[in-house]
């Protein structure tokens, strides 16, 4: 199981129903197959992309928005972590400078103990040895030269660091301002999202309960070229309802596998195959079947949109539909089935399924 990359999930606990509660489709759902590839689908008009594809514009920004105030808040983290460096590096040199200053003091002391308050010249002529007098007197000049020279080193280096530290710490206040400006768009974006989100289900519901098909919607499609042969049904999840799972909104057992996602989350053929269901009535809401060619079904149910039509031929990872809680459905997310036939109860478990095809959930 993958946890959930890149979108929230809306809900905390998704459970779906299946189709078993209803013993007979509706004539809304008479867009199932009789056998092969055939089948009636409902009345249906492509209609504008509209709130759908707003949505999935949506969705794109706001992981772009997300990639933005992560990147902005590692770049913040590390500013700040070289601003505590230098200031450990600052720390650090004042530490010596106390010490030399400490060690220039004993010398001058020590100096004056030793006669280092006369004047050079009273020293000179008061010196049992004037050679001698002179070779310390240089020495110490020497050590003065060196401490003074020390100490200028470390005060530049204090100025340095002081410097740097500076920088630091502009450059984390600048990053922490841009990474707050990003979180509010990051915000803003959820919020129409999420508004944008339950208009589109809105839509859904009213078509449902008309019991019939708004139409297919057309959305731009991602790459084909930069998808494997087989894939998951959505990209990004949470594996909530299991197939054979019991619970209490299921006459018998869960016919299927369910995938946590929010609203509009585009739904994808998890490999080339052949639409011949779509229907929008009954306990699966607005659904989707395709037909594969080594003979398997898999059904996209409870969804909030669709954007194939039927008898179309679609590609692995193709979006098919946008997912949503139509139907018999406590919380937005996707219900998956693969079946041997087209119709309820030839059902099997999708997971192993897919992962003989190369796919782990």
């Amino acid at each position: 199981m993958r946890s959930l990359r890149r979108h929230r999930v809306l809900a905390a606990v998704l459970l779906c129903a299946a189709a078993v509660l209803a013993a007979r489709p509706t004539a809304a759902e008479s867009g199932g197959v009789g056998g092969g590839d055939g089948g009636v689908s409902p009345a249906s008009v492509p209609v504008d992309a509209g709130v759908s594809a707003q949505v999935a514009r949506l969705f794109e920004e706001a992981a772009v928005a997300t990639q933005q105030y992560e990147a902005g808040r590692r770049a913040a983290d590390r500013q700040r972590t070289q601003a505590r460096r230098m200031e450990k590096l600052l720390g650090r040199e004042r530490r010596q400078l106390a010490a030399f200053n400490a060690d220039l003091g004993r010398i001058a002391r020590a100096q004056y103990r030793e006669g280092g308050g006369m004047p050079y010249t009273a020293q000179m002529l008061l010196a049992d040895d004037p050679d001698e007098l002179m070779r310390g007197q240089r020495a110490g000049r020497q050590a003065d030269l060196a401490l003074d020279k020390a100490v200028t080193r470390s005060r530049r280096a204090e100025a340095r660091f002081a410097a740097g530290k500076a920088r630091a710490a502009t450059a984390w206040r600048r990053l922490e301002k841009r990474n707050s400006e990003l979180g509010e768009i990051k915000q803003d974006i959820q919020r129409k999202l999420e508004q944008a989100q339950w208009t589109l289900q809105g839509q859904a519901d009213a078509s449902v309960a008309a019991g019939s098909c708004r139409g297919a919607v057309r959305l731009e499609q991602p790459n084909p070229s930069r998808t494997r042969p087989w894939v998951a049904p959505v990209e990004s999840y949470e594996l909530s309802a299991g197939f054979g799972s019991g619970g209490e909104r299921w006459s018998s057992r869960h016919t299927g596998q369910d995938f946590a996602v929010p609203i509009g989350t585009p739904v994808r053929a998890v490999g080339a195959g052949r639409v011949v269901k779509v229907s929008c009535g009954g306990a699966f809401g607005i659904e989707v079947v395709l037909r594969h060619p080594d003979g398997y079904y898999t059904q996209y149910a409870h969804l909030a949109a669709v954007t194939v039509d039927l008898g179309e031929r679609v590609v692995p990872g193709q979006w098919i539909g946008q997912s949503g809680t139509t139907g018999n459905s406590t919380g937005p997310h996707l219900h998956f089935e693969v079946r041997v036939t087209p119709e309820l109860g030839s059902g099997v478990d999708p997971v192993p399924w897919l992962l003989k095809h190369g796919v782990r959930l």
